[in-house]
């Protein structure tokens, strides 16, 4: 008698999300360093924006590779492999001394690790798990998971800073990213099962068939502009705030209400993905992003309008996650749904390295994050409009094939 499978659908969800809240609990980390590190070593903003910057762009890079060796070989050894380059990057973060090294080892090391550990690698197998009517809910889930990571990982790492400084803090944070290796055993998948139920079609069919897809290049171009806002407020804010006199506690407090209320929202947009059409909600959380930063820079900056500030984009924060990946899933299948949201995320993490270098390059040109901010707007807008005509009819494969 054969032994049940312990790796149910919400076994697989639940350490998928406890994945995703260390590996990018620890991620939202970075901001937290930028005064500490950048004062002890004596290098200016840019510097220590420019290696956050090469990070999320190889981030951004690692990530359709990363996924299709996923999709192909197995989540699991991507995901130990990511571990443990993430444990070595932290490490020598720790140690740098100068910006070459902090590239090296915050940039190129942390940021190929994040391919291996992000929401690509793991959205494909909860895509998997999980029917299509029930899909957008459980990636929802996943991010709100992520967005845990952020609320948690935060408070946690200012207190590791607060009391042992920021050099023993990373090492501390290295040992605890390791906790994903036993966690990536429950998304271990029968690959003879997928073999049965899943339409039969190569990397290079499912990579040509998406790239002649206008509706999914209208997707990622837009998924630039999300990069580009978030990874400025998550890498900037805290250093912004302290620029306007509020107290480093003020911007890790921000921080962690982003993540609160991202939690809530990634749960919201993903169950709404279940039931209104997506390319919409995602013009519409784009749109209402841009609204709120317009109102945000309007107001003088307190800690009440901070907080308020950090609720309103919290909740709209990675609502286009669930939506973005759903929406792929929906039209293209999940045979190679890592694959295809690596694609649609590389898009993201070059929004990403403008987003924190080009804000690092503004402040040392001109003292201030002003044109960083009206930039953010201008460009949800874009984004809003970019989603509105994307065709997002599935596919008919015709009746060789069996969509899921």
């Amino acid at each position: 008698m054969s032994k049940p499978n312990w790796r149910t659908p919400a076994m697989v969800l639940f350490c998928g999300g406890m994945i995703l809240t260390v590996a990018l609990g620890v991620r939202h980390n970075f901001g937290l360093y930028l005064q500490p590190m950048t004062a002890d070593l004596g290098i200016g903003r840019e510097t220590f924006a420019f290696a956050i910057a090469i990070q999320n762009l190889l981030y951004g890079i690692s990530q359709p590779i990363t996924g299709l060796i996923a999709d192909k070989f197995g989540t699991a050894r991507v995901l130990i492999g990511g571990a443990l380059l993430y444990a070595l990057g932290l490490y020598l973060m720790s140690v740098s001394s100068t910006g070459i090294e902090l590239t090296l080892s915050a940039g190129l090391l942390i940021g190929a690790s994040l391919g291996c550990s992000g929401f690509s690698i793991v959205f494909g197998v909860i895509g998997r798990a999980f029917p299509p009517e029930k899909r957008s809910v459980a990636l929802g889930i996943a991010g709100a998971a992520g967005s845990f990571g952020q609320f948690a990982m935060l408070p946690y790492g200012q207190w590791l800073i607060n009391q042992v400084g920021w050099h023993q803090a990373l090492v501390i944070l290295a040992l605890t990213v390791l906790i994903i290796i036993p966690l990536s055993s429950a998304l271990v998948e029968d690959k003879s099962a997928q073999a049965v139920s899943l339409f039969k079609q190569s990397a290079s069919e499912a990579l040509r068939e998406a790239f002649a897809h206008r509706g999914f290049l209208l997707l990622c171009t837009a998924y630039t502009v999300c990069g580009f806002q978030l990874l400025f407020i998550a890498v900037h804010f805290p250093a912004y705030l302290v620029d306007q006199k509020m107290t480093p506690e003020t911007g890790m407090a921000g921080l962690a209400l982003i993540g609160f209320f991202n939690m809530i929202g990634s749960y919201t947009w993903g169950w709404l993905g279940g039931h209104h059409t997506k390319k919409y909600l995602l013009s519409l959380l784009y749109f209402t992003r841009s609204l709120v930063i317009a109102i945000f820079i309007l107001l003088p900056v307190t800690p009440l309008t901070v907080y308020l500030f950090s609720a309103a984009i919290g909740f709209l924060w990675l609502g286009t996650v669930p939506l973005t990946g759903g929406l792929i899933a929906h039209v293209f299948g999940v045979r190679y749904l890592s694959t295809l949201t690596g694609i649609a995320f590389f898009f993201h993490q070059v929004g990403s390295f403008a987003g924190v270098w080009i804000g690092g390059y503004v402040f040392d040109a001109t003292g201030s994050y002003m044109v960083m901010w009206v930039l953010t707007i201008g460009m949800g807008i874009v984004a809003a409009l970019l989603n509105l005509p994307i065709d997002d009819r599935q596919i008919n494969r015709g009746a060789s094939t069996k969509p899921v």
